[in-house]
């Protein structure tokens, strides 16, 4: 398969150290992204946790982001000299538990890009979303939303998602949702994302910890069961690629994961 030969990138993950409910250590740190290196991801842009609340108090909002900032700088340091080959960049992970978040400091983008990873808060939709993300592209932010097949209240026929996007929002999936981490129903709603092309990227959101698990090498086989390469190498590689180089993602082709899944239950119960 191709992509297993590609350069993949990262756009979500919690690397920084202590500064939120990842890494909990440089050493933990530098674990992570050996583990990112070994599955073919060069560049990563991980993505600290902000709550978008905090960036309407300057005060606060200034305290806070010099001590991310202090941290930041030991894993720069400690990576560029543990992974020489490996581009390693910042953004935040911002949750909008607030309409009207001030994202003006370059420090909250996706490498300092015009692309802000964000998500709606405890994994529910909160009323006006389209409003909201409509607001953000008008300031000049390009909103990219963190793992939406998660959230709860979604339509089964996904036409917020499509709102979303219509407006001219992003989004990224988890490689674990692929493969059931988050349970049936994200998962559920992530083949019918790829089924309709309306996934951007694919990324870890790996929280640092040793027995947690990065799912690349088995959501890339789930591609290449499905015989969707150019899906693979799109969502994994480019698209993430592309959004750190403050460029238009790539259209993704429909992925159709179905007839590859039932084939792997039947061999479980078949005892292949």
């Amino acid at each position: 398969m191709t992509g297993n030969r590609q350069e993949l990138a990262d756009l979500h993950s919690h690397l920084v150290p202590a500064v939120d409910d990842g890494a909990r250590t440089v050493d933990g740190s530098l674990d992570g992204l050996g583990r990112m290196m070994a599955v073919g991801i060069t560049r990563v842009a991980t993505t600290p946790h902000a709550l978008g609340s905090l960036t309407r108090d300057p005060v606060g909002f200034a305290k806070w982001i010099d001590e991310v900032d202090d941290q930041w700088a030991i894993l720069e340091r400690a990576a560029a000299a543990s992974f020489p080959g490996l581009e390693l960049q910042r953004g935040h992970e911002v949750m909008l538990d607030v309409p009207d978040p001030d994202l003006s400091d370059s420090r909250l983008h996706l490498g300092d890009t015009r692309y802000v990873l964000i998500e709606w808060p405890r994994l529910q939709i909160p009323p006006g979303t389209v409003p909201v993300l409509t607001r953000l592209v008008e300031a000049g932010v390009s909103p990219l939303i963190a793992h939406p097949e998660r959230y709860a209240g979604l339509d089964r026929g996904l036409a917020l998602v499509e709102e979303w996007r219509r407006v001219g929002a992003r989004l990224q999936c988890n490689y674990g949702s692929l493969l059931g981490r988050y349970g049936p129903a994200p998962r559920t709603v992530v083949l019918r994302m790829l089924e309709r092309g309306l996934v951007d990227c694919l990324s870890t959101d790996f929280h640092g910890r040793k027995h947690l698990k990065l799912f690349v090498r088995e959501a890339r086989d789930l591609f290449e069961e499905a015989e969707a390469d150019e899906a693979w190498s799109i969502l994994s590689g480019a698209n993430p690629r592309r959004i750190l180089d403050d460029e238009a993602p790539l259209a993704v082709p429909p992925v159709d994961m179905a007839t590859s899944l039932w084939g792997r239950v039947r061999d479980l119960f078949r005892g292949a």
